[in-house]
C-alpha cells in the first residue's frame, strides 16, 4: 500500500485571502486584485509593489495585519486530522514572510512556497522558488511512489491537479465548477475528510 501526501492549497482552504485581508486593514483598494483580476503574476505583483510604495505599506506592517487574521473555522481540526493520518504538505504561491504567521497557527505543517526580496523593510521584488512548483513537487511526490491527493478551491493550477491521483475542491467559485464539473466538491471539511479517505 503506497504512502498518501496530502497536498493543500493555503489561501481560501485554511486560511483567508491574505491580499484581501491587507487591503481590508490598511484601506489600498487596489491590494484587493488577485489572479482572478489579473492573470499574469509578474503584472500582478508589479501593481502590488506600485500601490505598496505609493502607500508607503512596509513589510512588518503587512505581517502585522497577517498575524491577526485568523484560520477558517475548524481548519486547525482538519489539519491535525490530515497529520495523524497521512503527510502533509502545504503548495502555495504566497510567500514565507507572509505565511510564517499563518502556520504558526497550525503548528508550523511544511509550505513549499516564494520568497520575497526586502530592502530597507520594503518589498522590492519577489523570487520564485521554481517555475510552476506546485505541479513539479506533485510530480516529484509521485516519482517518490506517493499517492498525491491534492484539495484547492478553484482551477488556476490544473497542471499540478491533472498530475495528483485524486483531486478535490473546497468551497470552489461557479468558475471553477463550471470548468470541471465532473470534479466532487467538499462544501466542509467533514465532506473533504470522505473524500480524502475513500482515496487511501
Amino acid at each position: 500500500m503506497k504512502q498518501t501526501i496530502l497536498c493543500l492549497d493555503m489561501e481560501w482552504v485554511l486560511t483567508p485571502e491574505i491580499w484581501e485581508e491587507v487591503s481590508k486593514n490598511t484601506g489600498i483598494k487596489e491590494l484587493m486584485l488577485t489572479t482572478k483580476d489579473i492573470a499574469d503574476y509578474d503584472e500582478l505583483m508589479n501593481y502590488r509593489k506600485l500601490h505598496m510604495n505609493n502607500n508607503w505599506l512596509t513589510l512588518s506592517k503587512i505581517q502585522e495585519v497577517i498575524s491577526t487574521i485568523d484560520l477558517l473555522p475548524w481548519a486547525i481540526d482538519f489539519m491535525n486530522w490530515a497529520k495523524d493520518n497521512m503527510q502533509v504538505v502545504i503548495l502555495s504561491d504566497t510567500f514565507i514572510e507572509f505565511a510564517k504567521p499563518l502556520l504558526k497557527k497550525m503548528w508550523n505543517p511544511t509550505i513549499f512556497c516564494h520568497n520575497l526580496i526586502i530592502e530597507d523593510n520594503k518589498i522590492v521584488d519577489y523570487k520564485l522558488r521554481i517555475k510552476d512548483q506546485k505541479t513539479e513537487a506533485v510530480k516529484r511526490f509521485k516519482e517518490l511512489n506517493f499517492n498525491v491527493i491534492a484539495a484547492w478551491d478553484s482551477f488556476n493550477d490544473t497542471g499540478m491537479l491533472n498530475e495528483a491521483n485524486f483531486w478535490f475542491f473546497f468551497k470552489p467559485g461557479k468558475k471553477a465548477t463550471d470548468a470541471f464539473p465532473n470534479i466532487p466538491v467538499a462544501q466542509s471539511y467533514e465532506e473533504l475528510k470522505t473524500f480524502i479517505e475513500k482515496s487511501l
